[in-house]
């Protein structure tokens, strides 16, 4: 939860897109955030105080001192507070006010008194979001490093068709998160194998595996958001990641994925080698579609290790590693493999774990090192998984010693 710990101020602004607003702060909270909501006036009109109270855990706060005691809502101890400020829905009203630096109200003056980056998330008819003065404004507030949330086009309140939506909350979340994810991979170019191997038999069939891709592509993804200039030479699979740190080789084969992954290792500080790899290939392809049905051997040939040839490529200040999918004498195995292939850290899992291996979304895994020593994780989400394996090479690449 890369959210965890952060404290967020929610501004809601008087827009009919207000009862998004609850669905926002219980994603916010749900990952891990302190949320503190800041309403306008007549935000009050589309969606109740109490409610948004009661989501976030905190009174609300919308005017710039109670009434009843006269306790005083300082903008100044909130703009210090907060690590991010996100006003969802942001109306043209309010994006204007923010371009000129108006300040009649407690939403408004915490803007002007905010330390930390500020997000706005616009939501208005597509005549409003489109008038010269709204462009204008979302421009001010663009030079001034105020992140913009595009909007969506859809149907408007209003009845019209058009861009102007409030973006949905799980995005907000998302790109909110993405943010705040450290950099801390940046300036290293890292190689990710992922997904399984396809070696031809015919024009029609193949020796494979059921390998999804999965694990090395929430990888792939970690290092990218963290910086990472990430080289993915993925099998044939559905749904990679997209991302502008991700640069994607596609293969189909063995032989593929092995020239593809020396020609790019040398330029790499690491490699994780999580791809299935096929370990044999037919001596001989079909030309054609086989169509007698009788019995008829497929002699095979042993493909080339791309593993064992990275780890002779291996110079002192790269880090290499691998995946050991086992069903049996896990650790043995494992750390045979470690050995065999030069790893600097082999990553292990178990078919016998439930949960574990091809097509889940979970893993468990544990993270052994050529000193010998183990680290043993619980079953995990696979993107909570891929931030400890990254989490684990960079203390590596910082040290380039095995830990």
């Amino acid at each position: 939860m890369t959210l965890r710990g952060k404290h967020i101020i929610a501004g809601l602004t008087g827009s009919i897109a207000a009862y998004k607003a609850a669905m926002l702060v219980r994603l916010l909270t749900k990952e891990g955030a302190e949320v503190q909501i800041v309403m306008t006036p007549t935000a009050k009109q589309f969606i109740s105080p109490l409610t948004m109270a009661t989501l976030s855990k905190h009174p609300v706060r919308t005017d710039f001192f109670n009434p009843e005691n006269g306790e005083w809502n300082s903008h100044v101890n909130m703009g210090i507070w907060a690590d991010a400020l996100l006003i969802a829905p942001a109306t043209a009203n309010t994006i204007a006010k923010m371009a000129t630096g108006t300040a009649d109200n407690l939403l408004l003056t915490t803007c002007l008194s905010a330390r930390c980056p500020v997000w706005v998330a616009p939501a208005m008819d597509t005549d409003m979001f489109l008038h010269p003065a709204t462009i204008r404004n979302i421009e001010t507030l663009r030079q001034r490093g105020v992140h913009l949330i595009e909007p969506a086009a859809g149907e408007l309140a209003s009845g019209l068709e058009g861009k102007g939506r409030m973006e949905e909350p799980e995005i907000i979340v998302k790109r909110l998160a993405e943010y705040f994810v450290p950099k801390d991979f940046h300036g290293r170019k890292i190689l990710i194998t992922a997904g399984p191997t396809q070696e031809p038999i015919d024009p029609v069939r193949f020796i494979g595996n059921y390998s999804t891709g999965k694990m090395g592509y929430a990888l792939a993804k970690e290092l990218a958001q963290r910086g990472a200039e990430v080289l993915l030479i993925a099998g044939p699979t559905e749904h990679r990641p997209q991302h502008p740190n991700i640069t994607l080789t596609g293969v189909q084969t063995a032989a593929e994925m092995y020239d593809a992954a020396v020609k790019a290792f040398p330029d790499c500080a690491a490699a994780i080698l999580t791809a299935a790899v096929a370990d044999f290939t037919p001596a001989n392809v079909y030309p054609q579609k086989i169509t007698e049905k009788k019995e008829f051997a497929l002699p095979l040939l042993p493909t080339k290790d791309i593993a064992a040839e990275l780890g002779r490529m291996k110079q002192a200040q790269q880090i290499l590693a691998g995946f050991a999918l086992e069903t049996h004498n896990e650790t043995e195995h494992a750390q045979q493999k470690l050995q065999n292939k030069n790893f600097d850290f082999i990553v292990l899992n178990s078919l016998n774990d439930a949960g574990a291996g091809f097509g889940y979304d979970t893993n468990r895994i544990s993270i052994l090192s050529r000193e010998g020593n183990i680290r043993r994780f619980d079953l995990k989400n696979k993107t909570e998984v891929a931030e400890d394996i990254a989490n684990h090479l960079l203390t590596c690449l910082k040290h380039c010693i095995i830990i």
